[in-house]
């Protein structure tokens, strides 16, 4: 798989049928390996070792409803009392970061309600905090550490 624009981490790699799978730390099983899982796995080891955030706080592809339509949100982080903390939009390496990227995630969010967005394609990475009474995001040179919040 490509190197990506993250530290180096360990992961655990499973063959079966000609498949590789990573195993995810957070679903607790192997997940079949493509080029945005592998931009994912990397997201979560970068937010557990590099921002901190509890393992017990993180939730991955879960369905959010929106209208009438059922999407998949990459990561979330929850705080202490539940509210979301960060939502993360996580694409392939070879799908460029585009206004468009950004007004899906920002739909996602007017659900979700997340204080803090980001949004990387492994390679980069575009890290957001809301403005909810504006309607807008503001951009962030990097995310908050988890305990600075």
């Amino acid at each position: 798989m490509q190197k990506l624009n993250f530290p180096s981490y360990s992961f655990r790699f499973k063959n079966s049928e000609n498949k590789v799978s990573i195993f995810d730390d957070i679903r607790k099983k192997f997940i079949i390996l493509n080029a945005e899982e592998w931009v994912r796995q990397h997201t979560i080891q970068f937010l557990l070792q590099e921002k901190s955030y509890p393992k017990s706080h993180l939730n991955v592809e879960k369905i959010v409803k929106l209208n009438d339509l059922t999407k998949r949100y990459d990561i979330v982080v929850f705080q202490p009392n539940g509210e979301l903390f960060l939502l993360v939009e996580c694409k392939a390496t070879n799908v460029k970061i585009t206004q468009e990227t950004f007004d899906q995630i920002a739909r996602y969010n007017l659900k979700l309600k997340a204080k803090y967005l980001m949004v990387t394609n492994g390679l980069n990475h575009y890290f957001c905090q809301m403005d909810f009474e504006n309607e807008k995001y503001i951009f962030l040179p990097e995310l908050p550490s988890f305990s600075s919040h």
